[in-house]
């Protein structure tokens, strides 16, 4: 093979490499409502007739407080608020009433934390799908917001978390805490 020959391919493969990433969806998103900025909203693929979990992060840049009270979305029959505890040793996901997110500070929901659980997928979602979904806050309302389907890092948290049953779920009330403990 001549040299040129051998860079005009290597050209190719990588005008080829170039057009695919183009063509794929941005994985990096937010949506800004009033003083909160929604960040990088993302969700696991589902297994049939399993849950499946959800994240993102909520920043407030205003001065008052606002609190992540609930979730709602024509994908999925249930949304709940989840955090992560662990109690004498084992841990457990409970449910919670909400996620403060204090001015100044950001909110993470991610693998290990707080999160989102999904129930009655309406459809099995598999990585690159996406759906909307209404998060509610005390202050801002109702803001609708569109979560990519990715899958889970590997050797991440989440990639055990993602299609988890009904086992360890307990239910419970406490509140949130905005800095993601």
């Amino acid at each position: 093979m001549t040299r040129l020959s051998h860079f005009a391919r290597i050209a190719g493969a990588l005008a080829v490499a170039v057009t695919l990433n183009l063509t794929q969806p941005a994985i990096a998103h937010e949506t800004i409502a009033g003083d909160l900025t929604i960040g990088h909203p993302y969700a696991r693929p589902n297994l049939p007739n399993r849950p499946s979990a959800a994240y993102l992060s909520i920043s407030n840049d205003g001065e008052a407080p606002d609190r992540l009270i609930a979730a709602d979305s024509e994908a999925f029959g249930t949304i709940e608020i989840h955090t992560v505890e662990e109690t004498n040793g084992v841990m457990k996901m409970l449910k919670i009433e909400g996620i403060d997110v204090p001015p100044g500070d950001t909110a993470l929901l991610e693998p290990g934390g707080f999160h989102l659980m999904l129930f009655d997928a309406a459809q099995t979602f598999k990585i690159g799908d996406h759906f909307d979904a209404t998060l509610t806050f005390e202050k801002a309302g109702d803001v609708t917001v569109t979560f990519m389907v990715e899958k889970p890092a590997a050797g991440s948290k989440s990639a055990a978390h993602s299609g988890h049953g009904a086992k360890g779920h307990s239910s419970g009330t406490h509140s949130g805490h905005g800095s993601g403990n």
